[in-house]
């Protein structure tokens, strides 16, 4: 199971979803993990309160990059609210396989992109938080 797991993360690292450039995008944001080098640039445009578009730019290890292909198809369709609920635990349950402590802030790098894209569009992030409050 666990070699079904790693080539369905390794697929998503070598045809990434939702990989390109919104030019006119409702809310950008780049985020880095500076111990590894991992970058990606999460981009959202949003109609009527629903994510209609996502995309993502980015550099780093397989996991940086599946899990922000993971995600940007989670949340495309979705409104804001349903985006803001996703927690951290949702995406490694999309990855589907144990994150040593070592790669988690790989993992992870997404997640918070997207936290901060929520935000930077004035959408309260976590259970009973304000964008201020969760970091933003």
């Amino acid at each position: 199971m666990d070699d079904l797991y790693r080539d369905y993360i390794l697929e998503h690292y070598r045809r990434p979803h939702n990989f390109g450039v919104i030019e006119d995008a409702d809310a950008s944001y780049e985020g880095a993990n500076p111990l590894c080098g991992d970058r990606i640039t999460m981009m959202l445009g949003v109609k009527d309160g629903v994510v209609d578009r996502v995309a993502f730019t980015g550099r780093g290890c397989a996991i940086s990059q599946a899990s922000a292909s993971l995600l940007t198809d989670e949340i495309k369709g979705k409104t804001v609210d349903e985006v803001a609920a996703i927690r951290a635990d949702d995406l490694l349950d999309l990855l589907g396989i144990d994150i040593s402590p070592a790669r988690l802030k790989c993992a992870m790098l997404s997640h918070d992109s997207l936290q901060h894209l929520l935000g930077d569009l004035g959408v309260a992030v976590g259970p009973d938080r304000t964008p201020a409050e969760a970091g933003a």
